[in-house]
């Protein structure tokens, strides 16, 4: 390659299109779903209404969200056939069930081929009310219970408490699995959003884009970091050795999961929601150390905020699963549950006006080698 080539190692800061889903400013801890703030959305919306607003680009009127709320309901169902691969490879991780699932589904999809706006809003849609019951189904299969069919009573966080539990959920822990759906919804081209966009580039479908937007988010770096900071939690045990555990853990080179955003540097918009009520679960549940034990985690943080590492959305949402009795495997399953409609507007947008996103590569090997045939090798 001849000629001066400027990196943008992990596409810092590069802008690839122009959407109209999310807004995300990290300067200034920013957040906005088709410019409405996610501190409204999630105090004062429902996921029902979060995803119609997502993928029909404005809040419905009662009578829309009712016609919308029935067609999530109605769609839940998932072959037997999926069923009976969820049995098959029951033991494996509950996002590779997830995937596995989702692309499962493709094959039984009548539109799975069609790209038109409206074939893929429906698509989205019915993987949006199907991911519950697919993760849902593994949770209990594994542990040798049948699944609980979904009920057509509940809304889709009281839906995947239930279905996980076997008893209807009350009021406090619905409201708390809504607002974290609602924070979880979309945010912009991140790694599984470019990860979906780029399956749609090539205009593959979504159920294409969604596997890939599922597999990119089982990272670490990505989705993980909740499963990781309970385990930290457990690890801790106890309030009165945080500080020194968070201490050494610096100190050593070791990191802090939950903290530091590739976008913001400034506090994660999203976390206040759920520290707020990670308090207050745990007050209600009689098990407040876990709140204590990240609150004495973050006061060990705070010099770090200086450099743009703050809590992000996953620190406080381990604990709050934890203390809803979510197994921590399942912590980046909800993730995906919640972002789905995200995904689904994602290739949406890029189907709308269409490139194929094909970056380069700088070649820094060797040139123009002379080869050798195999017996003269040293």
């Amino acid at each position: 390659m001849t000629g001066e080539v400027e990196l943008k190692r992990g596409l810092r800061d590069v802008y690839i299109d122009k959407t109209e889903s999310s807004l995300v400013d990290g300067n200034i801890g920013k957040l906005l779903y088709r410019g409405y703030s996610i501190h409204d959305l999630a105090e004062n919306s429902t996921f029902e209404e979060t995803v119609y607003l997502l993928l029909h680009g404005k809040l419905p009127t009662q009578s829309e969200l009712d016609e919308f709320d029935a067609q999530l309901r109605s769609n839940r169902a998932i072959p037997s056939q999926v069923t009976q691969l969820i049995e098959i490879i029951k033991e494996a991780h509950p996002m590779d069930v997830l995937r596995t699932a989702i692309s499962a589904l493709a094959a039984f999809d009548p539109e799975v081929a069609d790209n038109s706006p409206e074939a893929t809003l429906r698509k989205g849609i019915r993987m949006t009310a199907q991911a519950p019951v697919i993760v849902t189904a593994h949770a209990r299969i594994r542990e040798g219970k049948a699944p609980v069919e979904p009920s057509p009573d509940l809304n889709q966080a009281a839906n995947f408490l239930y279905m996980l539990f076997g008893e209807k959920p009350s009021q406090d822990e619905i409201n708390l699995m809504q607002k974290d759906f609602i924070l979880h919804a979309e945010h912009g081209i991140n790694a599984s959003a470019f990860a979906a966009r780029v399956a749609a580039s090539t205009n593959a479908d979504l159920h294409c884009a969604i596997v890939s937007g599922i597999g990119t988010l089982k990272g670490p770096a990505h989705g993980g970091a909740a499963e990781e900071v309970m385990k930290m939690s457990l690890e801790i045990g106890e309030e009165d050795k945080a500080e020194e555990y968070t201490r050494e853990r610096l100190s050593s080179g070791g990191r802090i999961m939950g903290f530091g955003h590739r976008v913001y540097t400034v506090e994660d918009p999203r976390a206040r929601h759920l520290r707020a009520d990670c308090e207050a679960l745990g007050e209600k549940k009689g098990q407040p150390k876990w709140f204590r034990i990240l609150s004495s985690v973050a006061e060990v943080m705070q010099p770090y905020a200086s450099r743009g590492i703050c809590a992000n959305v996953d620190f406080w949402a381990g604990a709050m699963y934890h203390l809803l009795d979510i197994p921590e495997d399942l912590f980046i399953s909800i993730f995906a549950m919640g972002r789905i409609p995200g995904w689904t507007v994602q290739v949406m947008e890029q189907f709308s006006d269409n490139i194929l996103l094909r970056p380069r590569l700088e070649y820094v090997g060797p040139l123009d080698l002379e080869y050798i045939p195999i017996e003269k090798r040293a």
